[in-house]
Order: structure tokens, then sequence, then C-alpha cells
């Protein structure tokens, strides 16, 4: 029986060819898995610059948002402490008032150990006793008044303790909303920096140079050719200026509103600032017009509702003009078809063309 059997294979051939299918596999699956054994290829200066700018627009947004819910953030911390302190105060006077009663309380139960008949069989003088209990009978309305009152006023302070806590809680939202927007204005900022790290320091210093270029309006012909040398000039300090700051403005708001943003001329750009060291863009236009006495709300996406909307036709000085579909830039008109604006993390306030972005509309504040 034994002869008509497949001999069995030795088991070291067995596991030789074990291992080497194993072997096979293993690189086949290591191949897949790694990829190609190159680095991927450096991106060109313009992709870099067109990847940065991408970066530095959602950076913008994101500041815009951090903006909002840093101004609700504060709405709503000013509105607890004012609920606090008036709570504080009408607890202040229900302790006086509770005190008092107390006192009188304390008064009445020492005198009362007789009852009033025996106390006016007992007076000496029984008609000053009569009208001292009618006195008595009159403080003791009034006490009663003010007890009702006490328990209104318990009533407020419940109320303004409970709104308090409302609002605490949406503080608490407000607040994670800020450190999200935060987070994604750093995130963007970080992922430029590291695409702009790529680069040569020649392609650098070129993609600097178009930068600069492009925000001061230099980059074609038209208006912000003009701006170029006035931003020049307001960066330097120089007299290139081709009318005075606020000249052809509406009104005399608006004509502090346009010489405050030429005061800012070369300050440098800070997300989420108003000044005076720094500002971001919607920053600059808030103070600017604080300047010149109106309250502005704090984001772009506000300030573009808190005036008349004009068309570009209209433009006068000191009218925001805004930029980007989500409205996420604006700057101060100045005439001749420049603006100041604070352009973007790494650049200072300057005078640019109005052309040079994407038009979103336009608003006339005063």
């Amino acid at each position: 029986m034994a002869a008509h059997r497949k001999p069995r294979p030795a088991f070291g051939a067995q596991a030789g060819r074990t291992a080497a299918t194993l072997a096979l596999a293993g690189a086949a699956t290591a191949t897949a898995f790694e990829g190609p054994a190159h680095a991927d290829p450096r991106p060109t200066a313009t992709q870099v610059r067109a990847q940065v700018d991408r970066l530095h627009r959602e950076a913008e947004t994101a500041t815009e948002k951090y903006n909002g819910a840093k101004e609700k953030a504060d709405t709503a911390r000013a509105r607890i402490d004012a609920l606090r302190d008036e709570a504080a105060r009408r607890t202040e006077r229900v302790n006086a008032g509770r005190d008092a009663l107390g006192a009188t309380a304390a008064a009445q139960y020492r005198a009362g150990a007789l009852s009033p008949v025996l106390q006016l069989a007992l007076s000496s003088d029984p008609d000053r006793y009569l009208r001292g209990a009618a006195l008595a009978e009159r403080i003791g309305e009034r006490q009663a008044d003010t007890l009702a009152g006490l328990r209104g006023q318990r009533v407020a302070i419940d109320r303004l303790r409970a709104e308090a806590d409302d609002r605490f809680r949406e503080l608490r939202g407000h607040e994670a909303e800020l450190r999200r927007q935060k987070a994604a204005v750093q995130d963007r900022l970080a992922a430029a920096e590291k695409l702009l790290a790529r680069l040569t320091a020649a392609e650098r210093a070129a993609y600097e140079a178009a930068t600069r270029a492009r925000e001061a309006g230099t980059a074609g012909s038209g208006p912000g050719a003009a701006g170029a040398g006035a931003d020049r000039a307001g960066r330097t300090g120089g007299s290139a200026r081709t009318a005075p700051a606020g000249a052809g403005a509406p009104t005399s708001r608006a004509a502090r509103a346009v010489s405050y943003a030429y005061g800012a001329i070369g300050k440098p750009y800070v997300w989420g600032a108003t000044g005076p060291s720094g500002y971001d863009c919607s920053g600059l236009a808030q103070a600017a017009w604080r300047a010149a006495g109106v309250s502005l709300p704090r984001t772009t996406y506000s300030q573009i509702n808190a005036g008349q909307r004009i068309s570009r036709a209209q433009l006068a000085p000191g009218d925001l003009v805004f930029f980007y579909p989500g409205v996420s830039h604006v700057g101060i008109y100045v005439g001749e078809g420049r603006m100041i604006h604070a352009p973007r993390t790494g650049s200072t306030v300057r005078l640019a063309s109005i052309d040079d972005m994407p038009w979103a509309g336009a608003t006339r504040v005063a």
C-alpha cells in the first residue's frame, strides 16, 4: 500500500518555498504602500504664490469670524457684569430692608408682652397711648408694604441671576468659537510660511517684491500706478500725495476718517487689532471712523451694512470699499481710484488701487 502513495516533500524544501513566497509578497506590499521612491516635485514660484494667496485669503476670512466672535463675547461679558452689578445692588437693598424689619420686629416683640387692653389700662396717659397705637398700626401697614417690596426684589434678583447664567453659557460658546477661528488663522498662516520656505532666496525675494508691487497697485497702469508713489511716500515719510488727506470728502466726518487712515500708513497689519500700533482691515476702518465720532461694527460683513450702499460710480473719500465674494476685506476710499487698507499678515497699512481685488460693494457711512 505504501508504494502507491506520492512521496511527501521534505520539510526543509517546503519551508524554503514558503519563505520565498512570503518574501516576494512582502516586497510587493511594501512597494504598494510606500509608492514611488522619489520626493514630490518642488512647486514653482507661481504655484507657491497662488497657494499662499489662497491661504492668506482664508486666514483673513477666519480673522473676520474671529473678530465677530470676539465682539459677541465682549458684549456678553459686559452684559454679565452689568447683570451681576445690578443683582448686587438689589441684594444690598434687600438685606438693608430685611435688617430694618428684623429690628422693628424685635422691638415689637419686647414691647408686646402685655395685651393692648392691659397696656391701655395701665397707661398713665391713655390718650397718648391711643395716638401711639394708631401710629403703630400705620407703621405696620408700611412694614407690610416693605415686606411685599422685598419679596418683589427677590424675584427680580433671581431673574437677573438667571439671565446672567444664560449669558455666561452664551459667552462660553463665543469663547469656543474664538478659539476655533484663532486656530484657523494660525493654521493658514503657518501653512503659508511653510510653502514660502520651499522657495529659494531669490524666488522668495521676487515673490515679496511682486506682492508689494501688487498691493501698492503698481502691477499695471491705471489708478493704481498713481497710488504707488503715494504709497512709497506714505511709508517713508515723503510728500508724494496728490491731495491733502480728506480733500473731496462729502462730510467733515468722512474727511477726519480719511485723515486718520493716512496717519496709519506704514503701521503693521496685525490680525484682530484695532490700533493704534497695528490693524487688520476691518480694525482700521473701525478706528478711522471712531476718530470721526462714528461707531462702526467690528467685522467686514457687518460694516458693509453700516451705512448707505453705493455704486463704484458714486464713490467719494471716506466711503468703505469691500472685496471678495465673502466680503472678507475692506479699505477706506481716498479718491482717484485708491484706498487705504491693511492688506494681510506681513504687510503694512498702505495706499492701493481698488482694482487689485474682486469687487464686492461699497458703503457710505456718513
